[in-house]
């Protein structure tokens, strides 16, 4: 999470939607930068909205814009799927390592999700502390991240270059047509808030 004082501006940092790259790029900008623990980096909306708005409100005597983005929702769990590929995963429980896609999907899907798929959604993530679907001024595709860089070049005045950090290894991404189909309905509110970001 980034906090821009003199801009009003936050930045949230969805899980898996280049919240690393984006934090390194701008941190030096920020008036506050908070880059770990994860549970802090990865504030949710209705945190957001709960605490920390509120916060900056009454030490600034204004309101704060909160942007964020949100990637694809299959696409999403399968940076999930490939960063859990890596070998410094190889030990934990969390580990996909001999794992196909369609069984991480499987497990993301079942109830209770298993340990290793379970990685929430994004749909909870940007949820408003009031149970709106979108607890953020202003959401971005992750497959349009060209937008937002122009949005935050323009509202911070300086040319931003997203450095390659936190990439997941690249990986098979297939899945049968049944199951792809399952989980686009399973993932409705993800879909849903997607589809709305214009």
């Amino acid at each position: 999470m980034l906090v821009f004082w003199e801009q009003r501006l936050v930045i949230l940092a969805t899980p898996k939607t280049g919240s690393t790259a984006i934090e390194t790029a701008l941190a030096p900008l920020a008036s506050l930068s908070v880059m770990q623990p994860g549970a802090l980096k990865h504030s949710d909306a209705r945190n957001w909205q709960r605490f920390l708005r509120p916060y900056l409100r009454e030490l600034s005597g204004q309101d704060f814009t909160a942007v964020a983005l949100m990637r694809e929702p299959i696409d999403w769990l399968g940076s999930w799927y490939r960063v859990r590929q890596r070998e410094d995963m190889f030990e934990l429980p969390g580990s996909t390592m001999g794992m196909s896609f369609a069984d991480f999907i499987e497990g993301h899907l079942d109830t209770p999700r298993s340990v290793v798929a379970d990685v929430g959604c994004q749909s909870a993530f940007l949820r408003g502390d009031d149970g709106s679907a979108c607890g953020v001024d202003r959401l971005f595709r992750y497959e349009a991240i060209g937008g937002f860089v122009a949005y935050l070049e323009e509202l911070l005045d300086f040319a931003i270059e997203l450095p390659e950090v936190n990439v997941s290894p690249k990986g098979d991404g297939a899945l049968p047509d049944a199951l792809r189909a399952r989980a686009q309905s399973r993932l409705s509110a993800d879909y849903a808030l997607y589809a709305s970001i214009g």
